[in-house]
């Protein structure tokens, strides 16, 4: 009787997991044949004459303002146009700087659009010599230390690398007109990064990564070895050791900036390759520590969605669909590994870049800059 019961359990097993293998094999099948295909984003004249649009409308748009300082007395409530005469538009004085990167960048890569000229012409009347030395001002005052810190900073040395980057005679001469006001972040980043013991991973301003990751490009454009070197080695402080980031936990109600995601996009940049690696990476070892799913070929992250785009804290999540997209798209044009990724930061361009121009200007001020750093990543050579 035994032996029967024991010949009757076995034979349910075996079908019981041949079932479940079946189901297994099924669901996997499924998985693969429901991922949509998104299209590739184009990056034409045509889109550079929507966006141009956005930098265009708040540059010079005073109010409404947000000022980020510290008021030291009476004596500092003034317009902002008074201590930034350059970033005083765009709601506050990062976005006003990321408005002429916007600029910039969109003037280098498509000089023929419709109001090119309008463009050239605003930034030789506002990036003078005489405008950054007063922006400069600002910043030398003790109480400022840490305006901006590090999501301004980071735009500011993105906009001088962009204009240092432009074979262009009026980019040689803004950049110059510049250079004291980057160069004094610089020197904030030299004074703050050894000085922070611990990174701060949250999805908006202050994002540590994100600020390392600008200010490396910079660094390693302009051969600043000094601020190449404590980048580096502040990533790996921060991040060397990390694992199995918790992707599931964002985003967060505000996030335009995944915590995740933003660590990723500084060790692709810091961590060199290394002979002992079989994979010719140490990033990649890195990374299958770090965030081992996203070589799922099948690998899926929904995207920020955004339940009203009035509101400027829940439109940030625009902003966190374009900042997925880049750091994707990074890894996709870099490692074959991670090819895949590309039609998952294609996904979420698609839900947010449609709502761009148009938008109100909650989003319209800044969420610009964000596409266009997203579809650079892509179809940079």
């Amino acid at each position: 009787m035994k032996k029967f019961y024991l010949l009757f359990f076995s034979v349910i097993l075996l079908f019981a997991c041949k079932d479940q293998k079946r189901d297994s094999s099924e669901t996997s099948k499924k998985d693969e044949t429901s991922i949509q295909t998104f299209p590739e984003p184009t990056f034409t004249l045509a889109e550079a004459n929507k966006l141009i649009e956005l930098p265009l409308q708040c540059v010079g748009t005073k109010y409404p303002y947000k000022p980020g300082e510290t008021l030291e007395s009476k004596a500092d409530l003034v317009e902002p146009i008074a201590v930034h005469p350059i970033f005083y538009g765009c709601f506050d004085w990062h976005s006003a700087v990321h408005g002429y990167w916007s600029m910039v960048t969109l003037l280098k890569q498509f000089p023929e659009m419709e109001k090119a000229e309008e463009v050239r012409k605003l930034l030789k009347e506002k990036i003078t010599a005489e405008n950054v030395t007063t922006e400069l001002a600002f910043f030398e005052k003790p109480i400022n230390k840490s305006f901006e810190r590090t999501y301004g900073w980071a735009w500011l040395l993105k906009l001088s690398e962009e204009l240092h980057n432009w074979d262009d005679p009026m980019a040689k001469d803004l950049e110059q007109n510049l250079k004291p006001l980057a160069d004094i972040i610089v020197l904030r980043y030299k004074e703050f990064l050894p000085k922070l013991n611990y990174p701060i991973r949250v999805g908006e301003h202050t994002n540590t990564a994100f600020g390392l990751t600008f200010a490396y490009d910079y660094a390693k454009t302009m051969g600043d070895l000094e601020l190449k070197q404590l980048i580096e080695k502040r990533a790996r402080d921060f991040y060397m050791n990390d694992e199995n980031c918790p992707i599931d936990w964002e985003p967060s109600g505000y996030d335009f900036l995944s915590p995740c995601l933003e660590e990723i996009d500084i060790m692709r940049r810091v961590l060199s390759p290394k002979a002992k690696y079989s994979d010719g990476e140490e990033f990649i070892e890195w990374l299958d520590k770090f965030m081992p799913q996203l070589a799922d070929k099948n690998y899926h992250l929904k995207v920020g969605a955004v339940s009203d785009r009035t509101d400027g804290k829940l439109v940030h999540l625009d902003g966190l669909n374009f900042s997925r997209a880049w750091v994707f798209y990074g890894l996709a044009k870099r490692y074959p590994k991670y090819k895949h990724l590309e039609n998952l930061a294609n996904e979420h361009v698609a839900y947010s870049y449609p709502n761009l121009v148009g938008d109100s200007y909650e989003g319209g001020h800044w969420l610009g800059s964000f596409a266009i750093y997203a579809l650079n990543t892509l179809h940079e050579k």
